[in-house]
């Protein structure tokens, strides 16, 4: 029964990632309603959300290949972010991380509920003379968020695709919505590799229920890249917000 429900669970935090992102602030409470540990569950995030960002970036594919070559600079902060991010959180004690996840998981559904405001307000940045003059600058400018972005990332991993959607807003992509999708999920790729490599040695990863999830992810990521704009992105937000909002409540009253 339970692995019947990180199955489908696991189809929808592929879904949801690949349409809005967010998938994790239901997938994680899911983990924790299993009866794991919520280090433990926050370290095995990394191979659940890995496949579903493989699938997605391949159903993005003749996207991907249309995204210039200069953008490939955002891996080397996003890689070395990431290392630092999941080195911290193998150091963290598994009792301090209980009391730290329903503060992580506030600041994440917030980041969530107020990204399109934060895409909106970048965005408009783009109308400034000196933007329009130089492109690499909106590039560099990212380039120095995805550092610190990433070292969250690498730590609690819920909330970092659609933030990365909002600065990939700042650059010239903000017109090929597919475009910045594709790169999110080549950059996502990267930030989860690199948490296993980190993580790999450490016995955190439950690695059985996790492949489980990571499968049923791996679905819900494809099908969700190739039908996008069927889906009610709007509707989906109002959901997560709802389920985080809600999960962070009840982590907070358990732990305190």
């Amino acid at each position: 029964m339970t692995e019947l429900l990180l199955f489908g669970a696991g189809i929808i935090v592929g879904i949801m990632n690949a349409v809005a992102g967010g998938g994790m602030l239901i997938g994680f409470p899911v983990l924790l309603a299993t009866g794991m540990p919520a280090l433990i569950a926050n370290a095995t995030t990394s191979i659940i959300v890995l496949p579903g960002n493989i699938s997605s970036a391949y159903a993005y594919r003749k996207y991907l290949r249309k995204v210039p070559g200069r953008y490939l600079f955002l891996l080397i902060p996003a890689i070395i972010g990431a290392a630092i991010g999941a080195n911290i959180m193998r150091h963290t004690s598994s009792n301090s991380f209980k009391e730290l996840v329903p503060g992580l998981i506030l600041i994440a559904v917030v980041l969530f509920a107020f990204q399109p405001f934060l895409h909106n307000q970048l965005q408009q940045h783009l109308h400034g003379p000196k933007v329009l003059r130089n492109r690499i600058k909106p590039l560099v400018i990212v380039g120095a968020a995805v550092l610190p972005l990433s070292i969250y990332g690498g730590y609690f991993g819920a909330g970092f695709g659609f933030i990365m959607l909002a600065f990939l807003g700042f650059t010239h992509l903000y017109e090929h919505i597919h475009r910045m999708n594709a790169l999110k999920n080549i950059i996502t790729i990267c930030l989860s590799s690199t948490s296993i490599v980190v993580l790999y040695s450490s016995h955190l990863i439950d690695w059985r229920h996790g492949l489980v999830m990571a499968t049923g992810n791996l679905i819900g990521g494809y099908s969700g890249a190739r039908f996008s704009q069927r889906f009610s992105t709007h509707a989906i937000r109002i959901v997560v917000i709802a389920i985080g909002m809600s999960a962070a409540a009840y982590l907070a009253l358990r732990s305190y």
